[in-house]
């Protein structure tokens, strides 16, 4: 598989360095990307948190109102 020098990869455009990350990103695997146990108990406390407190959220709608009555 060929390798891409540096002075090559910053020759590219800005959008196919970025298709270049998507494509690496893209080539791995599940496996390959495993989340710490750290991250995956902060993540399901998250989860947990988000869903008790649902019921006390608003609309994207309604604070978008509230934030332009702040508004100077």
């Amino acid at each position: 598989m060929p390798t891409l020098t540096r002075d090559e990869i910053t020759r590219l455009t800005l959008a196919e360095r970025l298709a270049l990350i998507g494509d690496l990103w893209d080539s791995m695997s599940d496996a390959e990307l495993s989340t710490p146990h750290a991250q995956r108990l902060e993540l399901r406390r998250r989860l947990a948190s988000f869903k008790d407190d649902r019921a006390e959220g608003v609309s994207w709608e309604k604070l978008k109102a509230e934030l332009a009555k702040r508004a100077p």
